[in-house]
């Protein structure tokens, strides 16, 4: 089996930022740290002028965070880290100067929604189905709920989130404005996702960074308000019903 692992690669002036984990890429809290670490650096790399972000295998994007952990979380202050490692990673994201791409190949569920919503131009194939599957387990998309939110609008949003048991096609994605186009394979995924990568890179930089500035205007306060939802998440995982519900995942 794989180790998980995160990697960054530079080709053509276009940082592709890969991330894997063997449990259909859902991400423990070190692999979650060290994600948005790597777009950190990326944003400051001045060999880098667009930032792809991509994952290992061929079937999964991200299974959302990781379940092993989250049963192991037996105090509020634990549960209030773990959620915020979604968090930090949204966040790293909102504040990189460089317009970040999704290549979203699979399904994708929870966490995974908020990765692929926080990209700014987010790309997939057909087998990208979408699931917030939170409130199944006792809890909510509490942290990712407003990077979602800003992609698809609150009514879409809560669509998903209150019909957890079901997995969107990546065409509903594509209508609601989470995905900019949805391919047929993973080969014309990665074709698309490298020429308008390689494409952006011929624009000017700094207009790039105003835009994006533009584009996330109004989240200044989300280091406060993530925090706070991933407060709330790391109090409702320690309630009976979830533990409950966990009980059947170990």
């Amino acid at each position: 089996m794989s180790e998980p692992y995160v990697k960054l690669e530079v080709k053509n002036q276009v940082g592709y930022i890969e991330f894997f984990h063997p449990a259909h890429n859902s991400l423990p809290g070190n692999i979650l740290a060290e994600l948005a670490q790597t777009i950190t650096d990326a944003g400051t790399n001045d060999a880098i002028k667009v930032i792809v972000l991509k994952s290992g295998k061929d079937r999964t994007f991200c299974a959302g965070a990781s379940f092993k952990e989250l049963i192991n979380i037996n105090d509020a202050a634990t549960g209030k880290i773990f959620f915020s490692g979604f968090a930090n990673v949204i966040n790293a994201m909102r504040k990189c100067p460089k317009f970040i791409i999704g290549r979203i190949q699979g399904k994708t569920v929870g966490g995974g929604v908020g990765l692929a919503a926080s990209t700014d131009y987010c790309m997939a194939s057909k087998y990208a189905a979408i699931k917030l599957s939170e409130l199944n387990i006792g809890i909510g998309p509490f942290v990712v709920g407003p990077a979602i939110e800003r992609k698809i609008g609150l009514s879409g949003m809560s669509q998903i989130a209150i019909d957890a048991n079901s997995f969107y096609p990546a065409e509903w994605a594509k209508q609601k404005g989470l995905f900019t186009h949805v391919f047929e394979s993973n080969e014309e995924l990665d074709e698309a996702v490298k020429v308008t990568a390689e494409h952006l890179c011929t624009y000017n930089p700094d207009a790039m960074q105003e835009m994006k500035k533009v584009f996330w205007q109004g989240t200044d306060h989300w280091d406060d308000l993530l925090a706070e939802r991933a407060a709330t998440s790391g109090k409702l995982v320690l309630s009976e019903f979830t533990k409950e519900k966990l009980k059947g995942f170990k």
